[in-house]
């Protein structure tokens, strides 16, 4: 009898192989006491740990492929990173001597501390940080334990599909090493994990959330990934075997159809232009735009700037990065979003997110410690003279704040001037539209900026009132419904109106099946991660924007989600 598993496609595609369990499960911390004496042989046990585990990623670093782009590699990078925090490196240390505790207690202690830092903070790319916290104490931890779990190995060949509960991008890079990974599942980690975004550039089909996965797959059981649908198969007959592995090759063709499309532009089949974005988190994402054929990068988000550090950034070294970035753009345009974090006073320097989303954040936090908003507008004018440079303002909800910021960047380039220092004068300024009353007032907005950015994620969330990351109403957060599609149409509307241009960011921006839709509504520029956008442009290519605004407008006369997810199938169905 045929099982069937729904949780997260995290990465796209279709796999068919055999099930390797990785039941490593929880590693047992117990706290003891040690004796004065005794203090210092355990610190230096735990920087042994740390320098063993450093060598381990780096040994995992040197064995990637030469050809593999640069973004894979960056993973690895960023746990080496936090060995070298000091938040890693020093706090346990100093916890073994305050405490007079074992090393491994310590580190507990160090790692729950700061997976609370990334829980309480509202942006969900942000908050899957504690991820990589918890993957890197756990490589710890195993050195210190003595508890160096083998991964497994492919059997006589055959695809192997690895279930786990939980892996490191570090273990992913290893499993993709071994012959015969075809697909992973994890009972734990979301979309936005490193390792999910490491799944996609490797083309790896991925399904996260599964829980208990190992009550109902026996190990070396013929399976199927759909990371289409987010789902794993067990108990298939040869007959539904053999039509999974049909639908796999199939979807390869279609995979290796799409390459011709990097250097062809998005063009409607009667016509119009639509510009196709680039949404990086990292400076080591940037080869990722060039390799996808990207027009721009539509989303830079600068948070990376700002975390796993006690000091803040200054002026020049984001000058500096923001410098090299358009450099190695070569001429595409750049599109910086200013800092979207909150603060908890009782920090003092460091920064957090505000424990509630519709708290001090974004730019509502940059115009209370305008010292942070000045170092980073000042860094990204001085970068636009060597490139093209726009700045996208975050969680803009009334025309006040538009007016404040205009004039605060006024301000600064005066201070410019006076230094002698060279930027762009006419350098544009746009605003992220994801709160409802920005949407509602989207005319009045667009008087004083220059271009639009629609951030569904959380437009769509704070919409209807549903966390996307909460199970218990994770079901009412619905890009279809009827509320969020007015809203997405009046944004659209305005921007037209005002003759400023208006893109969307979010994730239905990089879902090919939302493509027909958002261009019947009118949008012509989407911005998403570069690794969809070849999807996205093949349904571009092959639809005719003015025929579609037709159909669209009859769908959104509709009031159930149902209704108009079914008139949207009915849309992507067409030639």
């Amino acid at each position: 009898m045929p099982v069937v598993l729904p949780g997260s496609g995290v990465s796209r595609g279709i796999a068919v192989g055999r099930a390797r369990l990785l039941q490593g499960g929880q590693l047992e911390i117990l706290e003891y006491a040690l004796p004065h004496s005794h203090i210092d042989a355990e610190i230096l046990r735990f920087q042994n740990a740390l320098s063993a585990a450093r060598r381990q990623l780096v040994d995992i670093r040197h064995r990637i492929p030469a050809e593999t782009p640069d973004e894979i590699a960056a993973f690895i990078d960023t746990h080496l990173l936090m060995l070298e925090d000091a938040t890693l490196a020093s706090a346990p240390a100093d916890l073994i001597r305050s405490r007079r505790c074992n090393a491994e207690w310590a580190l507990k202690l160090q790692q729950d501390a700061l997976e609370k830092v990334f829980e309480a903070m509202d942006d969900p790319y942000l908050k899957t940080r504690r991820d990589d916290v918890a993957h890197v104490v756990q490589r710890i931890q195993r050195i210190l334990l003595a508890d160096e779990r083998p991964l497994g190995e492919s059997e006589d060949g055959e695809p192997m599909i690895v279930l786990a509960a939980d892996l490191s991008p570090s273990e992913l890079l290893q499993l993709h090493q071994l012959q015969g990974v075809a697909a992973v599942v994890t009972e734990r980690g979301g979309p936005l994990s490193h390792t999910a975004i490491l799944a996609r550039n490797l083309k790896i089909p991925a399904v996260f959330g599964i829980e208990r996965c190992y009550q109902y797959v026996r190990d070396n059981e013929p399976v199927v990934v759909d990371g289409n649908e987010g789902v794993l198969l067990a108990g298939l007959d040869a007959g539904m075997l053999a039509y999974y592995r049909g639908k796999q090759r199939s979807q390869r063709r279609a995979h290796a159809a799409l390459r011709h499309l990097k250097d062809r532009p998005a063009v409607t089949r009667d016509g119009v232009r639509i510009g196709l974005q680039a949404n990086i988190d990292l400076p080591a994402d940037l080869p990722a735009v060039r390799r996808a054929g990207a027009d721009a990068v539509g989303l830079f988000r600068t948070e990376f700037l700002y975390m796993n550090r006690r000091d803040l950034p200054g002026e020049e070294e984001q000058f500096r990065i923001y410098r090299d970035a358009i450099r190695r753009l070569k001429g595409l345009p750049l599109t910086l979003r200013t800092l979207d974090l909150g603060a908890d006073k009782a920090l003092g320097t460091e920064i957090s997110a505000a424990v509630s989303p519709l708290g001090l954040r974004a730019i509502r936090f940059c115009l209370k410690e305008l010292h942070l908003f000045r170092d980073q507008v000042r860094a990204a004018l001085r970068a636009s003279a060597f490139g093209p440079i726009r700045l996208l303002i975050p969680m803009l909800t009334t025309t006040g704040e538009v007016e404040q910021v205009r004039r605060l960047i006024r301000q600064y380039m005066l201070e410019l001037d006076q230094a002698g220092c060279p930027y762009d004068p006419a350098i544009a300024v746009g605003g992220m539209i994801e709160v409802p009353a920005a949407a509602l007032c989207a005319d009045s907005m667009s008087r004083g900026l220059d271009f639009f950015s629609i951030g569904t994620n959380d437009l769509i969330q704070y919409t209807l009132a549903a966390d996307r990351v909460d199970a218990a109403v994770s079901y009412l957060y619905d890009p279809l419904n009827p509320a969020v599609l007015r809203l997405l149409t009046m944004v659209i509307d305005a921007g037209r109106r005002a003759q400023i241009p208006v893109a969307m960011c979010g994730e239905m921006a990089g879902d090919p099946y939302f493509t027909r839709l958002l261009l019947g509504m009118g949008l012509t520029e989407f911005s998403m991660p570069a690794g969809a956008l070849l999807e996205v442009k093949e349904v571009i290519n092959r639809s005719d924007f003015h025929k579609l605004k037709g159909r669209v407008a009859k769908l959104l006369r509709q009031s159930e989600p149902a209704v108009i997810a079914e008139g949207l199938e009915t849309l992507n169905r067409m030639p």
